[in-house]
């Protein structure tokens, strides 16, 4: 093999090389960053997987603010709620200020872990709007929703009044 072959082909070697280098690292750091959205009956359940139920794993928990359960400490930023998907709920506590829609009877989708058989949320989202939901939120719910026979007023069409 001449030099000018030698040369090119480590070039196309080493080419390769970082190629792969940087796909491991873009994989690795998605994964690291990826929430699964859940509801609270699938992690009582134990169908989000033991990880998740150990609190190793960081996932979003998703489904309403149920009625009677929001309580803040007097001049505290520590909060606590449940969050219900019609079939259980699941105990949260966050620390921090909670968006500005956040109230009981709303969707909400909650990122953070399982400690201790509760759920300690990092962050809280709020629907934005009266029309709005999470799209996996609306789906499980509305699963929830038909497995209780729970009326839920007429379907609005997105642009209609």
């Amino acid at each position: 093999m001449n030099p000018t072959r030698r040369r090119r082909l480590l070039w196309v070697v080493a080419l390769i090389a970082a190629a792969g280098i940087a796909a491991t690292l873009v994989a690795m750091a998605l994964q690291r960053n990826m929430a699964y959205l859940y509801t609270p009956r699938e992690v009582i359940s134990g169908e989000a997987g033991e990880k998740v139920a150990a609190g190793e794993t960081r996932f979003r928990l998703g489904g309403m603010v149920a009625k009677g359960s929001f309580h803040r400490a007097e001049g505290s930023l520590e909060a606590t709620f449940r969050v219900t998907d019609g079939d259980a709920e699941m105990p949260v506590s966050y620390s921090g200020i909670l968006p500005d829609l956040f109230r009981e009877n709303q969707a909400v989708v909650a990122t953070g872990r399982m400690h201790d058989g509760r759920f300690v949320a990092e962050e809280i989202l709020a629907k934005h709007d009266e029309n709005y939901m999470p799209r996996e939120v609306a789906d499980k719910m509305g699963q929830a929703h038909q497995k209780h026979a729970v009326d839920t007023g007429p379907a609005n069409a997105e642009g209609t009044e």
